[in-house]
C-alpha cells in the first residue's frame, strides 16, 4: 500500500470529491522506521487527508483550492510527537510506568501489561498478588495460564493483553465485528439546518480553515488528544475537559495541550454536568474517547447532544470498537498492538524473543487524524446540506486498515529516527511548563499553514467557557 492508494481509500470511504486529491501530493516510500509494517504509509496518509479536508473546508469559506504536502519523514516524527518533546532541553520524557511490558506466562504465551495509571496497578497487582517490581510481576505471572488471566484482567476492568498472532485474533468475534466495519464511520443522527462557514470578506479577519469553530475536546493521553491538536493547528479554538478526579501523564499533556485551552469540569455532580451543558450548547464540535455508553450515562450522548445542540458534530474515539463483546473493554494502542497480531508480527520477523510494538504508537495517531479529518468532513457536509452528526473511528479499525497494507521483509532493518534527524520538523515555545520543544505540524498547505497559536497550559488553566 502506498501512501497515495492509502489516502485515495481514507477519501473515498468519506465520500469526498475526488477532484481535491489533485492538490496533494505526497513524498516518501517505507520504511521509514524499524517496522515491517508500512507506518510510514499510514501516518503520511492519514495526515494529508487531515489537511486536505483542512483545505477544502478552507475552499468552502473561499471558493479557493490551495496545495497540501505532507513529506513521510515529517508524518513519522509527528507520530512520535511525544517521544521528541522536550522541557527545558532536559531529558526525553518517562512515558510508561516500569511495570508496564510483556510477560511470559505458565503455559509458555506472553502477556502485555499496561499500567501506567496508579489504579491500573494496584489492580493489576492486587490479582496478581505480588509487589510492585517487575521481578516479582514476573514470577507471579508464571503461575498462570495466559488466556485465564488475559480474561481475568480484563473482567476486573484493568489494562493487559494476551499476544496474539493475526489468525488468532481473526477467530475472535471482536475481530469479526471490526471486520464488518469501514475504516471509520460519519452517520447523520439528526436534522439540522445548514450552518454555511463564514466567507472570508475584507475585515472578516478569518484567515484559517477553521477560524471561529468551537471543539470540546473530552480526551486524554494520545488518540484522542491528537485529534484536537489536529483540529487546533488549523485554527478552531479547542477547550480540552478534563476531570478532576482523571490521572493524566504529564508530558502527554504538554505534547498534546499545544493550541489548546484547558478547563476542568466534575461530570460526577449536577453543578459540572450544567457547566458542560452550557459550553456544548456553543460547541461546533464534541470529541470524547470515553469507553461506548460512558458519557451517555450520564446525559453527554450523541443523541442528547444533537437535541442539545442541533447540528453539533460528535467524535467518538475507542479501542476496540463501538460494537462486539470487547466494545467495554478498557484499552490502548499498545494493547491493541498485542491483542491483534501485531505485536505477535514484529516478532515473527525479528526471528523470535519477546513480542515486540510498533516503534511508536501508530494506532492512537493514525486514529487521532482520521477522527479530526471526519470531523472536518461532517462540518463540511453540516455546511451544505445540515444535519448533526456522529463519528466513529477505533483503533482496532485502524490497527486492521494498517495490516491489510501488507509486510515488508526486512523493514526492521531501516535505521532510527533520532531527535537530530527531525531537527527541522520542531520548534520550541515558552509556556507555563518552560521551554517546549515540541514536533511542529506535517502537513505543508499551500495558503493557511498549520500552527499552534497557543503554548500547551497546565490542565484547569482556563474556565469552562469559550473565548
Amino acid at each position: 500500500m502506498t501512501p497515495e492508494l492509502a489516502l485515495k481509500h481514507i477519501w473515498t470511504v468519506a465520500g469526498c470529491d475526488p477532484v481535491a486529491l489533485r492538490a496533494a501530493s505526497l513524498s516518501g516510500a517505507d520504511p521509514g522506521l524499524p517496522s515491517v509494517h508500512r507506518i510510514g504509509a499510514l501516518a503520511t496518509a492519514t495526515i494529508a487527508a487531515t489537511g486536505l479536508a483542512a483545505a477544502e473546508v478552507w475552499r468552502l469559506r473561499t471558493g479557493a483550492r490551495q496545495h497540501v504536502s505532507v513529506e513521510m519523514r515529517r508524518a513519522l516524527a509527528a507520530f512520535r510527537s511525544e517521544r521528541y518533546l522536550r522541557i527545558d532541553d532536559g531529558p526525553p520524557p518517562v512515558l510508561r510506568d516500569a511495570v508496564t511490558g510483556f510477560y511470559e506466562t505458565g503455559d509458555g504465551r506472553w502477556i502485555q501489561l499496561h499500567t501506567n495509571f496508579a489504579h491500573h496497578l494496584q489492580g493489576v497487582l492486587t490479582v496478581l498478588d505480588c509487589n510492585s517490581d517487575r521481578a516479582a510481576v514476573a514470577a507471579a505471572i508464571r503461575r498462570w495460564e495466559g488466556a485465564t488471566l488475559d480474561s481475568t484482567l480484563a473482567d476486573a476492568g484493568l489494562c493487559a493483553a494476551l499476544i496474539r498472532s493475526p489468525d488468532e485474533w481473526a477467530a475472535l468475534e471482536q475481530a469479526k465485528a471490526i471486520a464488518r466495519l469501514p475504516l471509520f464511520e460519519i452517520e447523520r443522527i439528526g436534522d439540522a439546518p445548514p450552518e454555511p462557514p463564514r466567507r472570508i470578506d475584507g475585515g472578516t479577519g478569518i484567515d484559517r480553515p477553521l477560524a471561529g469553530v468551537r471543539v470540546l475536546d473530552l480526551s486524554r493521553i494520545i488518540a484522542g488528544p491528537v485529534a484536537g491538536r489536529a483540529l487546533a493547528h488549523h485554527g478552531a479554538d479547542v477547550l480540552m475537559i478534563n476531570g478532576p478526579h482523571l490521572p493524566n501523564i504529564a508530558p502527554l499533556v504538554i505534547d498534546n495541550g499545544r493550541g489548546k485551552r484547558s478547563a476542568l469540569v466534575d461530570l460526577r455532580d449536577a453543578a459540572g454536568c450544567d457547566t458542560l451543558r452550557s459550553v456544548a450548547r456553543d460547541a461546533d464540535v464534541f470529541l470524547q474517547a470515553y469507553r461506548p455508553g460512558a458519557l451517555a450515562a450520564r446525559g453527554f450522548g450523541p443523541e442528547e447532544l444533537a437535541r442539545l445542540r442541533p447540528g453539533i458534530v460528535y467524535v467518538s474515539v475507542c479501542a476496540y470498537g463501538h460494537s462486539g463483546p470487547w466494545a467495554q473493554r478498557r484499552g490502548f494502542d499498545s494493547l491493541v498492538q498485542s491483542a491483534s497480531g501485531i505485536a505477535w508480527a514484529e516478532r515473527a520477523a525479528a526471528g523470535g524473543g519477546g513480542p515486540r510494538h510498533l516503534p511508536c504508537q501508530a494506532l492512537d495517531h493514525a486514529t487521532g487524524y482520521l477522527a479530526a479529518f471526519c470531523a472536518m468532513v461532517a462540518l463540511a457536509r453540516r455546511a451544505t446540506e445540515g444535519g448533526s452528526w456522529h463519528v466513529k473511528v477505533s483503533l482496532a479499525q485502524t490497527g486492521r486498515w494498517l495490516q491489510s497494507f501488507g509486510l515488508l521483509p526486512d523493514g526492521q532493518q531501516a535505521p532510527e529516527l533520532t531527535l537530530d534527524d527531525v531537527r527541522d520538523c520542531v520548534a520550541t515555545v515558552s509556556s507555563e511548563f518552560g521551554s517546549v520543544l515540541g514536533v511542529q505540524p506535517a502537513e505543508q498547505m499551500e495558503q493557511t499553514p498549520a500552527f499552534y497559536a497557543l503554548p500547551p497550559s497546565p490542565i484547569g488553566a482556563h474556565d469552562a467557557s469559550w473565548s
